[in-house]
């Protein structure tokens, strides 16, 4: 009995000493946080009006919601708005609008839409190599090595940039949207996402299972082979089976078939509509305070593809970019870009500007950092590609506004478009890929450098989704 007693209190003393260890929330504090509660009228009103509506509704800066100016001074050839439903493939869709924009710019009048499920279906199939080929690489690394963590942490997402549909145009080709359609799986990718990456995890396991039992490299090459073989299953089931050849109607852009039906494999098709090799004829560039600029960057790992292409960036301040943006523009080009997307996005009239919402107001205090700082502490970063394709400029060959063809639907703001002011553009936008021919001499040398390795784990290369 005296013994049980004892271990009670001494339970009692322990957990009395845990509530006093330094950097909780004492009385004390809670105390202070209290009294400098003093609500006028003023703020219970407040109170009662956030907790019945939107934050969004009530921060809306009346005088910046004015109607919209949406002339352009330099805009791209129209084309039809795509929607990228319930996924993360916005990286695709703005790619693929790049394609399809040369395209028309090349032909004048002849318009195609691509299968993104065609290409998603193969950027699943090489991102599940990726996965298992990593967990071989690592696989005589323990299960907690941050490497072998990266494999295991996501081993296949919809997420990726412009060098994803480099590597897999290239490999695959491409084939019209008619050809192979979207379906619910590939419109709604989060259930086959769990499925293929739970087996991804399983097959994992077992492949660094045969690493570290001293397994010969074609045994292990042969296992891989067969858990591919079930990813390539359920990719068949969700999404469909990629065509090898089909027939294929070119139409203008009001709808008129242009020339007889031909027939294509989809690297014919390829050829026919893009024309060259993407590889090696463009750069990515991206603006990040916290780094030095003019200096190359390559993320490590970070590809769509086992034998494709790190991301890589040249870092530049906006500046330079916009002169790229405005010379590639002007010369009928659209560019893949991509932004922090959800920042002062006013939904309603597809605009995004610094001065949309003023919640410093509506909250009584101020949201002060910088750019560098919000990137530093994951409060903002790349989380939406969409293709720029109109800029708007002053009376000085400056930037006042731009515009993007969005993967939201055509109904969807600016029919399917978004505006962006200059100030906001500076503030959240994050990568563009530039054709080499509108990369001036100094930026081109500086991603001729070799680049300096970064991990995946850094805020600013994360997935466009």
């Amino acid at each position: 009995m005296r013994k049980t007693l004892f271990l009670v209190c001494l339970c009692l003393a322990m957990g009395a000493q845990a509530q006093k260890k330094e950097g909780g929330i004492s009385n004390k504090m809670l105390s202070e946080m209290q009294k400098e509660q003093k609500l006028t009228a003023g703020d219970k009103a407040l109170m009662n009006a956030i907790a019945a509506n939107a934050i969004d509704d009530l921060a809306t800066n009346h005088q910046n919601a004015g109607a919209l100016d949406t002339h352009f001074s330099i805009e791209t050839k129209k084309q039809s708005i795509t929607n990228q439903q319930q996924s993360g493939r916005c990286w695709m869709f703005s790619g693929m609008n790049v394609l399809r924009g040369d395209y028309l710019l090349r032909t004048d009048s002849v318009q195609v839409e691509f299968s993104q499920a065609y290409l998603f279906f193969y950027d699943q199939l090489e991102k599940a190599n990726l996965m298992l080929q990593g967990c071989i690489d690592t696989g005589s690394k323990p299960i907690d090595d941050q490497r072998v963590q990266f494999f295991f942490h996501h081993p296949v997402s919809d997420g990726g940039t412009f060098c994803g549909v480099a590597d897999l145009a290239e490999k695959y080709g491409l084939v019209p949207r008619e050809a192979m359609p979207e379906s619910f799986a590939s419109d709604n990718t989060s259930k086959a996402r769990q499925l293929i990456s739970s087996k991804l995890r399983e097959f994992g396991l077992q492949l660094r299972e045969m690493v570290q039992k001293g397994k010969k490299a074609a045994s292990i090459e042969k296992a891989k082979t067969r858990m591919l073989c079930q990813v390539y299953h359920m990719l068949q089931y969700t999404i469909g089976e990629p065509p090898q050849k089909f027939t294929y109607t070119f139409r203008s852009t009001k709808g008129n078939a242009v020339g007889e039906a031909r027939e294509f494999t989809p690297q014919t098709f390829y050829k026919e509509v893009v024309g060259r090799q993407l590889n090696g004829t463009f750069i990515m560039v991206m603006n990040d305070p916290r780094r030095p600029y003019y200096k190359t960057y390559e993320v490590e790992l970070d590809r769509h593809t086992y034998d494709g292409h790190n991301w890589k960036y040249v870092n530049l301040p906006m500046d330079d970019i916009e002169e790229m943006a405005i010379a590639t523009l002007r010369a009928g080009h659209k560019l893949y870009s991509s932004y922090d997307v959800g920042k002062q996005l006013d939904r309603k009239r597809g605009y995004c500007d610094t001065e949309n919402f003023d919640y410093g107001s509506l909250f009584g205090t101020t949201f002060g950092m910088n750019k560098a700082e919000r990137i530093e502490t994951f409060d903002s970063g790349s989380t939406h590609a969409m293709t720029l394709c109109a800029v708007d400029l002053d009376k000085k060959g400056r930037a006042v506004k731009w515009k993007v063809e969005n993967s939201w639907g055509a109904d969807w703001g600016q029919k399917g478009c978004l505006i962006m002011s200059n100030r906001w553009f500076r503030e959240y936008m994050f990568r563009l890929v530039v054709p080499n021919e509108y990369v001036p001499e100094k930026v081109m040398k500086a991603w001729q450098t070799q680049p300096v390795m970064v991990m995946p784990e850094d805020p600013l290369f994360l997935p466009d989704e």
